[in-house]
């Protein structure tokens, strides 16, 4: 059975959409079956994967609140993953939601009907901590952090971590942190670096090695709907995803070991 990844940070401009699409991208290339769901109003993954924002009959708020079977709603990509697409009437479908009973779950029922034909699902949640964020968060079975490291990071961190802590307690216990990712890092500047320090510092194990770079060409690849891989593979933006889906695959294997050990 996949494993679903809630991509999360309530703080715009960290880089959430651009690990989601990247993400999914680089899985898709070391031969895993991936589905990213694009669950922001602003559907900029949808774009970012090549598709129109009304290229599509089906999308993430019709499997929400109309109940639309969520395989009818699956698009492919040229980046070789799977896709379910929004726009900004799911803002219309999120006022919805909150009016309807079992709010929370609905986002859990529908990926039970798919799980089975992927190795991941990622969710590119919006930024808030809105009823959408939630429903991931209630799906997901963990939760990928980008962070920038910049002044106000951290105290975003702790608001973020809280609301996964209350999750766990009343709805999702098993959820946990899959990982904390430094993006748009600038080793040059010393802000970078001691923000940085102080994640690895208050977070240890959690952190992941892999450092996403500042770069030009991952900033440009979304305007043309295309991963950084198919823009321009050789770009330090790609060797970042990359090197981080494979730092992934290999936690997982480690766990795997461990678990045979024990």
């Amino acid at each position: 059975m996949g494993k679903t990844i809630a991509i999360v940070n309530q703080k715009g401009g960290v880089a959430k959409t651009t690990t989601s699409i990247n993400l999914a991208a680089a899985f898709a290339m070391m031969k895993r079956t991936v589905l990213l769901i694009d669950l922001d109003p602003q559907g900029n993954a949808t774009v970012g994967s090549g598709i129109g924002k009304k290229d599509f009959v089906s999308a993430i708020q019709h499997v929400l609140v109309d109940e639309t079977d969520m395989a009818s709603a699956i698009l492919k990509t040229t980046g070789n993953y799977d896709i379910i697409p929004t726009n900004h009437e799911l803002i219309v479908a999120e006022m919805q939601l909150l009016q309807m009973t079992q709010r929370e779950t609905r986002l859990k029922q529908a990926i039970s009907h798919v799980i089975h034909s992927y190795d991941y699902i990622l969710i590119d949640c919006p930024p808030s901590l809105n009823i959408l964020t939630v429903n991931a968060l209630t799906a997901a079975d963990s939760v990928l952090i980008p962070i920038q490291c910049e002044y106000f990071a951290l105290e975003g961190l702790t608001g973020l971590l809280n609301t996964v802590e209350q999750v766990q307690t009343t709805i999702n216990p098993t959820l946990h942190i899959e990982g904390l990712l430094r993006t748009m890092y600038d080793g040059r500047n010393r802000l970078a670096l001691d923000v940085s320090a102080q994640l690895l510092q208050h977070f240890p194990g959690r952190v992941y090695r892999t450092v996403i770079p500042r770069n030009v060409r991952l900033a440009e690849a979304p305007s043309h709907g295309m991963s950084i891989f198919e823009y321009d593979e050789k770009s330090q933006g790609a060797v970042a995803y990359l090197t981080l889906a494979g730092e992934m695959l290999q936690r997982v294997d480690e766990a795997k070991k461990i678990g045979e050990i024990a």
